[in-house]
């Protein structure tokens, strides 16, 4: 049996009206990223910190890869299933770019298998509404 090491990413850019500062604190501050993503247990910036991500259909195990304040954000984003075909293991990478009318925040999640293509077409469309939601946030905040 042969094991496909293929796989897909979902990257989702947008250029957003505020600078990449206040950009970093609703992605890393545990209230407003409740506001805009998800309900989470006590989410920290800090390489190792692990999370977890809640909404009603359930979660994703998360735990903190890389961070460079101000600038990327990369954690895990892991659903367990009892299907494999559901078991979803990927990581989310957000990156800053400050530009002249406020910030280029680029999303890409990684590790979409070939035959999750219920998971990828739902994060295609769950990341466009994230992001709608981050604006709305976003636009709330001093």
């Amino acid at each position: 049996m042969t094991v496909a090491s293929e796989t897909r990413s979902v990257v989702v850019e947008r250029d957003i009206a505020h600078p990449p500062e206040k950009l970093w604190r609703a992605l890393t501050q545990p209230h407003l990223i409740t506001e805009w993503l998800m309900r989470n247990d006590d989410f920290q910036p800090v390489i190792g910190k692990t999370f977890r991500l809640s909404g009603d259909w359930g979660g994703v195990d998360c735990e903190v890869l890389t961070i460079e304040p101000g600038k990327t954000l990369t954690y895990t984003w892991n659903h367990a299933h009892e299907d494999p075909a559901f078991d979803l293991r990927s990581v989310v990478s957000f990156t800053l770019t400050p530009t002249a009318s406020g910030t280029l925040l680029r999303m890409e999640q990684t590790g979409f298998r070939p035959e999750q293509k219920q998971a990828f077409g739902g994060a295609r469309h769950g990341w466009q509404a994230h992001f709608t939601n981050l604006e709305r946030v976003l636009a709330g905040l001093e």
